[in-house]
């Protein structure tokens, strides 16, 4: 029983100290909430959390905050997420549905959760090598140059030039194009790009002539792409918010600041793996992030993907003190949403 109370009294601090971001002393609990014990006994729970590094005094106020440790044991502790109102999950729907381009896709995914949780948003881009090929399109641009477009089933596209020593802009080069497009397709589409490029390989050997040399061309814009991968490619919004949380660090914005100015710091945060609870959402609080101009901060991201294959991170990044429950239903209904538009 004494353990369940002082959590009880933990997850008070927490709450109370999210929403007024001053320090929470005893009076305060026992006037705010129904913790059905003496004052005695919640200052005695207080200063067992204190000895347990789960909460500290700020400075002289006899109020108490959450410590780093304290906030993991109140989220891991969590029983369930809170759900989102029906107006909430309309407003996510709404506003996603009308992109179609995976840019716009993406950069209103970041306004939205931005918006949401007031906090900075951040998506990393599905991931070239965890995609499906979708189908690959081949356009004759001259009668030496041809263009190979690759669509991944996540709806990225990557696109390459390729010298070519036939003309296929009409006639036998014309048929030639059409029966490689078909070959091709049939031997990578729902692959992996890596799978794809061994079947290319394959279809490389068995070919001859004309359609031996289309092939070679693809095999070769598809080599590049994976050669060059983009993951370092992030969309961020709502810097701005970082503003009005300006007391929640210490001494200043500029580390945190320097941290989301560079991409691949972003990746990295994105890509640390964390494990995930059953919602499929993970929180980094304080010094589990893995830069240390972060340690402030406290990440909260979920994965999204096409069918069974996670391809990238959706995620908000604020100050410790953040609205723990609410965050997490806001990061893991927007992933799931953005999984659902991959999949269409």
């Amino acid at each position: 029983m004494s353990d369940e109370r002082r959590m009880a009294v933990l997850s008070a601090i927490v709450e109370d100290y999210v929403q007024t971001s001053e320090p929470v002393g005893s009076r305060a609990l026992l006037d705010r909430h129904r913790l059905n014990v003496s004052a005695a006994t919640v200052r005695n729970d207080m200063a067992a959390l204190e000895d347990e590094g789960l909460i500290v005094a700020p400075h002289t106020s006899a109020g108490r905050i959450p410590t780093d440790a304290g906030y993991r044991l109140f989220v891991d502790r969590l029983q369930a997420i809170r759900p989102m109102s029906r107006g909430e999950r309309a407003a996510i729907t709404d506003y996603l549905e009308g992109a179609d381009e995976l840019d716009a896709v993406l950069d209103r995914t970041v306004r939205l959760l931005s918006t949401l949780t007031r906090q900075v948003a951040v998506v990393q881009y599905p991931s070239l090598t965890r995609s499906t090929v979708k189908h690959i399109e081949l356009v004759p641009m001259n009668d030496t140059r041809l263009m190979v477009v690759v669509i991944m089933g996540t709806g990225r596209v990557e696109q390459r030039v390729v010298p070519t020593g036939v003309d296929y802009t009409d006639g036998p080069g014309l048929d030639a194009l059409s029966r490689a497009r078909a070959r091709i397709n049939a031997a990578t589409r729902d692959r992996r790009l890596t799978e794809a490029l061994g079947a290319l390989g394959t279809l490389h050997d068995e070919d001859t002539d004309t359609e031996d040399a289309l092939t070679a061309g693809v095999l070769a814009a598809l080599g590049d792409a994976l050669a060059e991968e983009r993951e370092t490619k992030v969309a961020l919004a709502g810097t701005a918010n970082l503003a009005r949380s300006s007391s929640d660090f210490p001494m200043t914005l500029e580390p945190v600041l320097d941290a989301l100015e560079q991409h691949v710091v972003l990746l990295k945060l994105l890509s640390v793996e964390a494990g995930q609870d059953e919602a499929g959402v993970s929180v980094r609080i304080g010094s589990e992030n893995p830069v240390s101009g972060l340690h402030t901060t406290s990440l909260v991201t979920s994965g999204y993907g096409s069918g069974d294959e996670q391809v990238g991170t959706v995620g908000v990044l604020g100050p410790t003190r953040m609205d723990y429950p609410a965050t997490m239903a806001q990061v893991r209904a927007v992933a799931t949403y953005l999984s659902r538009i991959m999949d269409t």
